[in-house]
């Protein structure tokens, strides 16, 4: 069982999140003032990733709005991953190009759990995505994610069931229900943003070293 930890905003805490345990690190980029938690700049998450080096596996989290940029942001970053989950909905074509043009990085599509129609939303994306990823809808956060509170974890366990494609489940998940998360759903990796942050006036700030370590903890427990 893999642990993800996002939205990583400096060298030095995702370093410190690698040591407490994270398999793989989420960086979203966005100029500054954005919509988005977290966000920075394409060019320090450039440096970021440098730093990381193969000491984890490294995501970038694109919300960009067109194909184009997206390919040229993942040709420049040269992440192991990229998570969609804004505006910008993959296909297969997508993920041709994606293959051509930076070779090696997979493609990973969020499913947003509202109802029952995410299992079939599931299905037809993991006919071209590597990884799915299962979170929450965020009343106020564009897009799949960063809501900070967990959804219907039996429409997860059907996802799971319905698919071939590694599964990772995320939305509001921390320290304190992982692993009954993980029983619930039987996922490949879980992912916390969060649960495993440090808030100040309402925002992300930092992130909580010492959940991530019990939420990595946790997760690397439990072998399904």
């Amino acid at each position: 069982m893999f642990a993800q930890i996002y939205s990583l905003q400096t060298i030095e805490e995702a370093l410190a999140c690698i040591e407490a345990g994270a398999d793989r690190i989420g960086v979203l980029t966005e100029e500054p003032g954005g919509a988005y938690p977290c966000g920075v700049t394409t060019e320090y998450a450039k440096k970021m990733f440098e730093a990381i080096g193969d000491k984890a596996v490294k995501i970038l989290i694109s919300v960009k709005e067109t194909e184009d940029a997206i390919l040229e942001e993942t040709a420049y970053l040269k992440p192991d991953v990229l998570h969609l989950c804004a505006e910008y909905r993959g296909n297969a074509a997508f993920k041709k190009k994606l293959n051509e043009r930076v070779p090696g990085v997979l493609l990973m599509e969020a499913i947003g759990v509202q109802d029952e129609s995410a299992i079939q939303d599931a299905i037809d994306r993991s006919s071209y995505a590597d990884i799915l990823i299962l979170d929450s809808v965020s009343k106020t956060v564009p897009g799949i994610g960063a809501a900070g509170e967990t959804h219907d974890w039996s429409i997860d366990r059907r996802i799971k069931e319905s698919v071939t494609v590694p599964v990772v489940l995320a939305g509001g998940l921390g320290p304190e229900n992982v692993l009954q998360a993980i029983e619930a759903v039987h996922p490949d990796g879980v992912d916390s943003l969060t649960r495993t942050s440090i808030k100040e006036n309402g925002i992300l700030v930092r992130k909580d070293i010492e959940k991530v370590r019990q939420f990595c903890k946790l997760a690397h427990s439990v072998n399904h």
